[in-house]
Parts: structure tokens; C-alpha cells; sequence
């Protein structure tokens, strides 16, 4: 099964009814949807209560990808309130209960940053990570080239497999070392993400900084023929790996939710099981 959603659900107006509050959205979220990444997980370790909200807010079909918090991935972007990496796994762990006990925990995605190279102590890390993970499917993301050189390639998809991590497959700019190449190889049978973050090159290549940076390196539209080469390697993907997450992370200029309904007409997907829909601005091209 090929699940197509979006990264976070508060900024895509265009799915909306005008005067929708946020308190709402994710609801009206799930009637055009099946799954969606939490991105405000990455920096904040989220309240039991939101976890548990989000899930009744939603249908019992629906699955939530949860990135790894920043601590755990070391992006450490402001201070990391804890004391202990010890206190900070288990805080991370028992805020995901609601989602695992209501089985709407579809990953946690662990995004790995640019300067997380191929060496023995990133390698040894990560086992640590799966091993502190072990009771959730987990995704593994990298974004720095050197795990895909011509050197390492078949070493760490073999370290994936055996490790039980899933392959976070990327469509982004290749730009020097800060980016992975496109490698279309599941590791495992069950399950496997796809995020496609645009491939706006000159803002991928320019430093993070500033409050803004998102608003401009995922500023990016898919054009109809990026997506149909997206649809076939999807479906040779899905031989491969019975279940497909594909997630679209180019919210930027607000791409994403158009470029995802495009995507479902293209390839005849339509879902059962999701929350009522509203009228929305999308009603004409559904229909």
C-alpha cells in the first residue's frame, strides 16, 4: 500500500475551508490523508497529551511518522533540557505511548544532520539509537554523501537491514557533502519511507541560519512529469517493500498538498477509511 501525506498539518490552507481553526486542522487533515510526519517532535519532545489528542482526532486507520527529537540526532539546535542521554530517551519513549497503544505510530524517523559522516562512532551510535528505539519501527535518514559513496554504498544498506532499520529514501539537491543521492533500495520487506524535500539547489547549498531557512530551502513545485517518474519507481518500490510512506516535505510556497493530490490522481489512489470531509477548495478536483 502506497501512503501519501505531508510534513505536519497546520500550513497547507489550501485543504481548508476559510475560517478553519487550528484546533481543527487536524481532523480535516485526515479526510484527505493516511498519515502525516509530525515535524514539531524534532524540536520538543511533545507532552503525552498532544500524542493523545492527535490520536483521537483521527481515523483508526491513520499513522503518524515521528521524528526523532534533535538531542537524539544531534542537531542539538538550543539547549537540550535534560540531564542525562538516559532521561532523555525515556522521556521521548513515554511520550509516544497514546500512539503505540492506539497503533497509529506508523515510524519514528531518525533524520541524521550534515555533519554525521560514515566513521566507526557514527556507525556505533546508531546501534546505541536502534538499540535505545528497539521497541518502535524506526527510519534511518542520512544527509551527508559519504554513507552512499562508491566506498560504503552496499555496507551500510547491509547495516540497515541487519540493524532493522528502514530506508528513508530522499529526493533532494546533491550539493557537495551536505545532501544523499536518490538510492532506491529498501531494507526492509515490510516497510519503507519516501520524503521529497524539492530540489531547490541554490537554497540547499546556502548555510542554515536564521529563523527562516525552512521558508526557503523546501521552496519548491513538483512538475507533473518530476512526479509521474516518482509514480513508476514508487510502484517497483512497492514489490519490494509491501508498504510505502511517501511524504511530502516541500511545504515552503505551499507545494506540497497540490503536488500530493496530483500525485493521487495520477496513480488512482483513493482511501477508505478516512475522517468526513468537509467542503474544501479541493472538492472540483476530487469530484
Amino acid at each position: 500500500m502506497i501512503y501519501v501525506g505531508l510534513t505536519g498539518w497546520r500550513d497547507h490552507d489550501i485543504l481548508y475551508p476559510p475560517g478553519t481553526r487550528q484546533t481543527e486542522k487536524l481532523q480535516a487533515y485526515s479526510s484527505h490523508f493516511p498519515t502525516v510526519e509530525v515535524d514539531a517532535a524534532f524540536y520538543a519532545v511533545q507532552p503525552f497529551k498532544n500524542y493523545e489528542k492527535w490520536s483521537q482526532e483521527t481515523p483508526d486507520s491513520f499513522r503518524f511518522i515521528v521524528k526523532a527529537y534533535q538531542g537524539i540526532t544531534g542537531h542539538q539546535r538550543g539547549e537540550i533540557p535534560f540531564s542525562s542521554m538516559e532521561e532523555m530517551f525515556s522521556a521521548y519513549i513515554e511520550s509516544l505511548k497514546p500512539l503505540t497503544e492506539s497503533k497509529k505510530l506508523g515510524m519514528v524517523l531518525c533524520q541524521f544532520p550534515p555533519w554525521f559522516d560514515c566513521s566507526r562512532q557514527n556507525v556505533e551510535y546508531l546501534r546505541l539509537v536502534r538499540e535505545k528505539l528497539s521497541d518502535f519501527p524506526c527510519a534511518l535518514e542520512f544527509r551527508h554523501q559519504s554513507w552512499f559513496s562508491d566506498q560504503y554504498r552496499e555496507k551500510t544498506l547491509d547495516f540497515m537491514k541487519r540493524e532493522n532499520w528502514i530506508h528513508s529514501i530522499c529526493d533532494e539537491p546533491q550539493i557537495k557533502e551536505g545532501s544523499v543521492p536518490m538510492v532506491l533500495h529498501p531494507t526492509d520487506e515490510t516497510t519503507t519511507l519516501i520524503r521529497l524535500h524539492g530540489r531547490n539547489k541554490a537554497a540547499w547549498s546556502q548555510p542554515v541560519q536564521g529563523e527562516n531557512w525552512r521558508e526557503v530551502r523546501y521552496l519548491y513545485d513538483y512538475s507533473k512529469e518530476e512526479l509521474e517518474q516518482w509514480h513508476k519507481r514508487v510502484k517497483m518500490l512497492e514489490k519490494q517493500s509491501r508498504h510505502i510512506y511517501f511524504i511530502f516535505n516541500n511545504n515552503s510556497g505551499g507545494h506540497a498538498a497540490g503536488n500530493a493530490k496530483t500525485f493521487l490522481d495520477m496513480a488512482g489512489i483513493q482511501y477508505k477509511g478516512l475522517a468526513p470531509r468537509q467542503l474544501s477548495l479541493f472538492d472540483d478536483i476530487d469530484s
